[in-house]
């Protein structure tokens, strides 16, 4: 695993020491000595990981980290706090200021190291994210990644898995009135209460009586859909090896006991935080991708994603041997439409078409807008002869009913023409099947509209 390293503190000597460390592990280095220096980087290089010292002239840590963290370009960049300072508050702030994990000098070198590792893994999940949404979406994209989700949102749903009865209730008085908090006391039960349920984090208590947690962990990584909710574990002093191992594997973040209300909260407050961060990427990403092959106005798929995906049903039918029929329909004097009622009421005129085609047809075939008042619709597993009965379908059921525009519900004489033609036996092509559909539609249409024509069907 290789990932550039920015190390922040005023004193060389400490800044060699870690720097060698990483080194060691085949990390990139980068330095700084003070806030200012640090910020600059990280705004013009590719950082992975902030190691960041509190203590420093000038600008201290907390504010180097809060500043980081307000920046849209920064924001997502795991911000290691290391210091000599030990007291909980002093962790509690780090965390407030936006860091990701707070070490104490000296740090175990482990520690230290699986921690890194962890927060690049998370760092490379981000990137990838941000580079879809960047990618997908020019416009709005800083937008959307200055988005700050802080704990006036809406309250997290946490699970708590500990059998323990004096565990856990110690853990719900924390945090009542700041998580809704469920409780499995059973972790087979807990494993799929965590699957099933919109859970933002899930806390894992070390104290089984003869259950291995990091065996619940690693199940919960190896699921889909638990692989990117936060894992924070809740161990105990003298455990260091088995957290060392569970970062190895994947969870989050970890507590040692006795609990800090404060910290415990500050560090769920920071795994939410990032993971409502990295849903609204991939939710952009989604709808983006939705956006690219979807008509806005109806609603059904546009030529785009016509074009991409008629050629690989086109291909299937052909190596099954099975039938594959296309219609071209298009509104009947549709100009007149726009002409006498406005783009307004022509557009009612398409959205209300595309509803009835969508009634019209089976979940498997494929309704596209092909463009302007033209609609095709290819049917999987369709003869020539069941086509052509299911474009008289369609054909009737818009020529029976008017359609409504505008607010005041006046009503319209709509009709449509049909073209239809199927794959032939031989040699066959996607684009020989669409021109055979298109003469068939203009068959319709110089015929006398408001008709299906099944072309060499």
């Amino acid at each position: 695993m290789t990932a550039r390293i920015l190390v922040v503190d005023d004193i060389p000597a400490n800044v060699r020491l870690l720097e060698v460390r990483l080194l060691a592990e085949y990390f990139e280095v980068l330095t700084a000595s003070n806030g200012l220096d640090a910020i600059e980087t990280c705004e013009n290089g590719k950082v992975d990981v902030v190691l960041l010292d509190v203590m420093m002239p000038d600008m201290d840590g907390f504010e180097v980290c809060k500043r980081l963290k307000s920046d849209p370009a920064t924001s997502h960049i795991p911000v290691v706090m290391i210091t000599a300072l030990d007291q909980v508050s002093d962790r509690v702030r780090g965390l407030e200021a936006g860091a990701d994990d707070f070490l104490t000098k000296p740090v175990n070198d482990l520690q230290l190291m699986t921690r890194v590792k962890s927060l690049v893994r998370l760092k490379s999940l981000t990137d990838e994210l941000r580079l879809r949404a960047s990618t997908t979406r020019n416009i709005g994209i800083e937008a959307l990644l200055s988005r700050s989700f802080t704990s006036e949102d809406a309250t997290p749903r946490v699970l708590l898995i500990d059998e323990r009865k004096s565990s856990f209730e110690r853990v719900q008085k924390m945090l009542r009135g700041s998580a809704e908090l469920d409780i499995a006391t059973d972790p087979h039960a807990g494993f799929f209460q965590a699957a099933e349920a919109p859970y933002e984090c899930v806390l894992i208590s070390t104290g089984f009586a003869d259950f291995d947690p990091l065996r619940l962990c690693s199940q919960l990584r190896s699921l889909d859909r638990t692989r990117f909710l936060p894992i924070i574990l809740l161990a105990e002093e003298g455990e260091e090896g088995r957290i060392i191992r569970g970062l190895e594997l994947g969870i989050n973040d970890y507590l040692m006991r006795p609990i800090d209300q404060q910290e415990l909260m500050a560090r769920l407050r920071t795994q939410v935080r990032r993971k409502r961060y990295n849903d609204q990427l991939r939710a952009s990403v989604t709808q983006t991708i939705e956006m690219a092959v979807t008509d806005g106005l109806t609603g059904l798929h546009n030529r785009r994603y016509l074009d991409s995906h008629l050629q690989t049903l086109f291909d299937r039918a052909v190596a099954r041997r099975r039938p594959l029929s296309v219609m071209i329909t298009d509104l009947d004097r549709f100009k007149s439409v726009n002409d006498a009622h406005g783009h307004d009421g022509g557009d009612d005129v398409l959205r209300e078409f595309a509803r009835r085609l969508r009634k019209n047809v089976r979940g498997i075939d494929l309704a596209c807008r092909f463009g302007g008042e033209e609609f095709v619709v290819v049917m999987p597993d369709t003869d020539a002869a069941v086509a052509e009965k299911v474009a008289e379908r369609i054909r009737a059921e818009i020529a029976q009913l008017p359609f409504a525009i505008g607010q005041e519900g006046k009503t319209i004489e709509v009709t449509v023409s049909v073209g239809v033609s199927s794959v032939l036996n031989g040699a066959d092509t996607v684009a020989a099947l669409m021109k055979r559909a298109d003469v068939a539609l203009y068959e319709a249409k110089s015929g006398g509209r408001n008709r299906v024509v099944a072309k060499a069907a």
